[in-house]
């Protein structure tokens, strides 16, 4: 909490800002894996972001989620069509 309080006080603006950006990266890191992996639920995915960033054992359910779709039916079709 103190490495937090010493932050703020230095006034370096440029390294908060820097900060800021990397937990908003992180907080919806589920929604952007989403675009790729399980775009039917990205909406979805997207609102349980936000409060999943609150509790890790959440925030990986979303991960799980937003990473899981129709993508592991989709390479299985092509496994089973070139075997």
């Amino acid at each position: 909490m103190e490495f937090i309080d010493k932050v703020l006080a230095s006034e370096n603006y440029a390294f908060i800002a820097l900060v800021a950006a990397a937990v908003l990266l992180l907080w919806f890191l589920p929604a952007m894996l989403a675009l790729m992996f399980n775009r039917k639920h990205f909406k979805l995915i997207l609102l349980a972001c936000i409060p999943a960033g609150f509790s890790l054992i959440a925030w990986g359910g979303v991960i799980v989620w937003a990473t899981t779709g129709k993508v592991i039916d989709k390479y299985a079709k092509q496994e089973k069509a070139s075997s």
